[in-house]
C-alpha cells in the first residue's frame, strides 16, 4: 500500500494558501478535508457579489515569479483571465500623482521648490544614511530620503497601520516595496522597462479573473470536491487535540442548514493550518506552555473594512485603484473595480467603488453602523473628487478581520518563540499570511502550501523561509508575460 492511501489530511482555512494545499494533496492522492469558518472560500482573496455587483476584499493582481504557482493558476482556470493596464494613482494635498512617478506630474503638482527639497533630501540621505535599517521609516528614508517619506509615505502608512511608522519593522517595508528607491523610479519613469523585464512593483499590465479572484478559489474547491474530498463552510476549529508530538483530532463547531451549531470531530495524520497562528496556540489541547500562549497574545493584527458605493455613472476615473495620502479623509484606499474587470459591474450605466478604511476591530471606525460608513463614504468621495454623493444609488459594507499581521517592535521575538515550540509537532504545519503572521502575498502564500505538502510526502523544506531571501526582495526583475499575485497595496 503507498504512503498516500494511508494517509488523511486535515487543512485548516480554505483561503489561497488551505485550497492550495488542498488540490495539491488531492494530486498526490491524499484524501483531505478542508474547513473554512467562513461562508465563502478563498479567504481575503475571496470575491463577494451584492445584487449582481462584485468586489474584491483589497484587490489582487495576478503575476508572479513562481513557475509553479503560475502553473496552478492556468491549470484551474485557463482563459478566465483578462489582462488589465495597471493604473494607479496617489491623491495628496488635493492633488492626483501618477504612480509609477513621472518625474512632469510630480514637479508640476509638487511645485519647484518641493521638488528640488527632495531632490537634496535624497542626496543627504546618501550622504549620510541611517545606519542601521530597523524601522519602516529609516528603511525608507535611506531610499528616498527624508522629505519623500514625510509627503508619500510617512501618512499612508500611518493610516494603514495605525502607529508610528518608526514602531513599523524594516521587514515590511523590504517586503512590500521590493526593488524600489528614487534612482529606480525615475530611471523606469524616463525610460521605460529595458529587454525583457520589469521591476515586479512597477508593472504595467495584469492578470486579472473576469469575475474576481474568487473564481480561482471556487474552481479549487471544486477540483477538491470533484476528487472525492470536501470544503466544509460555516466550520469554525476550536480545539486541536494533541499528545505534546502529534495532533491527532480537532473539535469544530459547525452551523447546520437548519441554523443549529453541531459539534464535529475530524481525525487526521497531517494537519495544516492557515488560521491566524496567534489563534492556533490559544486552540491547542493540552495548552502550550505559558511562555508561548503569552507571545501568541502579544501578536496583534490590522483589520479594515470595505464600503462599496454604486453610482450611476458609467465612467468616474481611469484608475484600478488611488491611495489615499491626505489626513484629511479616513478613507486609505479606493478601488474602481469596473476598472479590474467590466465583468465585476452588470450595468454598463454604472460603476462601483469599494473604499478601504484601515482599522482595528473595537475601533471607532468598526463600530460604526453600515448607514454610517456608507454616509462617510458618499461625503468622502465627493470631497475628494472622484465622483457626486447625489450618485450614489446603493452600496454595501464588508468587514475584514485579521487582515493584515503587524510588524511592530515585538513581534519577532513573540513569533520566533511560537516558531520554536510549534516545530517540535510532528504532524502539523502553519502555512500562508496569518499562519505564518508574515505580510505575504498570495503567490507566496500558496507557495509554503505546496511546500507543506510536499513535507508531506517525505521532502524536507522550511515555509517560514519563503519571501525571506533579500535577493527576492531587491531589484527583482520578472519577464513581462508572467502572471501576478501582488496586492493593490504592494507599496505603502
Amino acid at each position: 500500500m503507498s504512503k498516500s492511501l494511508t494517509k488523511q489530511a486535515v487543512v485548516i482555512g480554505a483561503g489561497p494558501a488551505g485550497l492550495t494545499a488542498a488540490v495539491e494533496l488531492c494530486r498526490a492522492g491524499i484524501p483531505v478535508a478542508v474547513l473554512e469558518r467562513d461562508d465563502l472560500v478563498g479567504g481575503i482573496a475571496r470575491t463577494e457579489e451584492y445584487k449582481g455587483y462584485y468586489f474584491d476584499i483589497g484587490g489582487h493582481r495576478f503575476f508572479t515569479k513562481i513557475g509553479e504557482v503560475e502553473t496552478f493558476w492556468r491549470e484551474l482556470l485557463g482563459d478566465d483571465f483578462v489582462v488589465r493596464p495597471r493604473v494607479s494613482r496617489i491623491y495628496y494635498q488635493g492633488k492626483f500623482f501618477d504612480y509609477p512617478l513621472r518625474p512632469l506630474n510630480a514637479l508640476s503638482n509638487l511645485g519647484f521648490g518641493a521638488s528640488l527639497a527632495v531632490a537634496l533630501s535624497y542626496l543627504a540621505s546618501q550622504i549620510s544614511p541611517y545606519p542601521h535599517e530597523d524601522t519602516f521609516e529609516e528603511w525608507v528614508c535611506n531610499r528616498f530620503g527624508k522629505k519623500l517619506y514625510s509627503i508619500f509615505f510617512r501618512t499612508y502608512t500611518e493610516k494603514v497601520w495605525g502607529i508610528p511608522c518608526s514602531e513599523i519593522r524594516a521587514e515590511w517595508a523590504a517586503q512590500r516595496i521590493k526593488g524600489l528607491s528614487l534612482p529606480v523610479a525615475l530611471k523606469n519613469a524616463l525610460f521605460g522597462p529595458r529587454g525583457e523585464e520589469q521591476i515586479k512593483t512597477l508593472i504595467e499590465q495584469f492578470h486579472y479573473p473576469r469575475r474576481g479572484p474568487g473564481m480561482m478559489w471556487q474552481a479549487a474547491r471544486r477540483y477538491v470536491e470533484g476528487r472525492g474530498s470536501q470544503v466544509q463552510l460555516h466550520t469554525e476549529v476550536v480545539r486541536l487535540c494533541h499528545d505534546g508530538r502529534r495532533v491527532r483530532e480537532v473539535l469544530a463547531l459547525s452551523v447546520l442548514q437548519d441554523g443549529e451549531v453541531g459539534r464535529m470531530q475530524v481525525s487526521g495524520t497531517d494537519f495544516i493550518s492557515t488560521m491566524p497562528v496567534s489563534e492556533l496556540v490559544a486552540r491547542l489541547d493540552p495548552p502550550a506552555p505559558p511562555p508561548v500562549l503569552a507571545a501568541a497574545g502579544g501578536l496583534t493584527y490590522r483589520d479594515f473594512l470595505t464600503v462599496v458605493l454604486i453610482l450611476k455613472q458609467p465612467d468616474l476615473f481611469p484608475d484600478n485603484w488611488i491611495y489615499i495620502h491626505s489626513p484629511e479623509v479616513k478613507v486609505g484606499r479606493i478601488q474602481n473595480f469596473k476598472n479590474w474587470s467590466l465583468e465585476m459591474v452588470p450595468d454598463p450605466g454604472a460603476s462601483s467603488l469599494g473604499l478601504e478604511y484601515f482599522c482595528s476591530e473595537g475601533d471607532e471606525l468598526w463600530r460604526m453602523s453600515d448607514a454610517e460608513l456608507l454616509a462617510l463614504g458618499r461625503k468622502e468621495i465627493e470631497q475628494i473628487g472622484l465622483g457626486r454623493a447625489a450618485d450614489v444609488v446603493d452600496g454595501t459594507v464588508v468587514r475584514q478581520r485579521k487582515a493584515y499581521p503587524v510588524y511592530n517592535g515585538t513581534y519577532a521575538s513573540y513569533l520566533a518563540t511560537i516558531k520554536d515550540y510549534l516545530g517540535d509537532f510532528e504532524n502539523l504545519q502553519t502555512v500562508g499570511r496569518n499562519g505564518l503572521h508574515k505580510y505575504n502575498n498570495q503567490d507566496h502564500s500558496m507557495l509554503t502550501a505546496m511546500l507543506a505538502v510536499r513535507n508531506i510526502l517525505g521532502e524536507h523544506h522550511d515555509v517560514w523561509e519563503v519571501n525571506t531571501e533579500r535577493s527576492y526582495h531587491e531589484e527583482v526583475r520578472v519577464p513581462h508575460d508572467a502572471l501576478s499575485a501582488d496586492e493593490a497595496g504592494s507599496v505603502a
